[in-house]
């Protein structure tokens, strides 16, 4: 029987508020690793539905999708370590851009998070060594270039949040 592949599907915020963007340091098992707002689509969730959750979890911030950015797809490569097998993983990322709300008062940042950053374009191109994914220079670049779709572009079938 052949196994059929399946990429991790994950949604981002793109979040940009007066030229920087909001990111988050968070814990890996490679160190500490700068990233967008961004984790794994749930069962029974829309890709808007899990970029807003994730951004609230990892920024405390409320985020409202109104366009998407981009749908990227990528490869990471972790090498075995004590106690853990070597990963090989393909992420198929939709990234979103918003607006941002108010912080919700008494939330705390998700776990492994250890702070939220706002950060310019350049500091951004500065730190590729420290980002968790390469997607998080690629994505604000589109973002930069005025790289947007129409929401509607993606459809989620009732049955999925029922």
């Amino acid at each position: 029987m052949t196994i059929r592949w399946k990429p991790s599907v994950t949604v981002a915020a793109i979040i940009e508020r007066d030229g920087r963007y909001l990111l988050v340091e968070e814990q890996t098992p490679e160190g500490l690793r700068l990233n967008n707002p961004a984790g794994h689509l749930d069962p029974g969730e829309s890709p808007l539905q899990g970029c807003a959750r994730e951004a609230l979890e990892e920024t405390t911030h409320l985020f409202s999708p109104t366009e998407l950015v981009g749908v990227y797809l990528s490869r990471f490569h972790r090498p075995a370590r004590p106690g853990h097998a070597a990963e090989d993983i393909t992420y198929l990322r939709f990234a979103f851009c918003g607006q941002l709300g108010d912080v919700v008062p008494g939330r705390q940042l998700d776990q492994g998070i250890v702070r939220t950053v706002w950060l310019t374009p350049q500091e951004i191109r500065d730190s590729a060594e420290r980002h968790r994914s390469p997607l998080v220079v690629r994505c604000m670049e589109d973002h930069l270039r005025g790289q947007r779709y129409p929401l509607d572009l993606l459809y989620t079938d009732p049955t999925v949040t029922a």
